[in-house]
């Protein structure tokens, strides 16, 4: 579990308030879709171009693009442009945690 033990995991839920309820909510619900994943999953190993991404995912450039576009704006994911592309890299190590999480719990038997 991490930097959370049993112990601290308890007062984390007796701390919450309703808006941080909500707001993680509105953030697993981001993880609740396919492409978003497999996007995510496509920026583990580095940066990429929208048409990078595109290629790799065998996916139209409107899907790709919309999707980061949701991703960025929940932070989950930076821009940079580099001459004409956007460059697209995970936010964060929270991330790769978060899915890794995510994998290594429903592999459990």
């Amino acid at each position: 579990m991490g930097k959370y033990s049993a112990r601290n995991v308890d007062c984390l839920i007796a701390d919450v308030t309703e808006e941080e309820l909500s707001d993680l909510a509105d953030l697993f619900k981001l993880f609740g879709d396919t492409t978003r994943i497999r996007i995510l999953y496509c920026l583990f190993t580095g940066s990429r171009s929208v048409s990078a991404i595109c290629q790799e995912l065998t996916m139209s450039q409107s899907a790709i693009s919309h999707q980061l576009k949701i991703l960025k704006t929940a932070k989950l994911v930076d821009a940079r442009r580099e001459g004409r592309e956007i460059i697209y890299s995970l936010a964060d190590d929270h991330v790769k945690t978060i899915i890794a999480m995510g994998k290594e719990h429903i592999e459990e038997p």
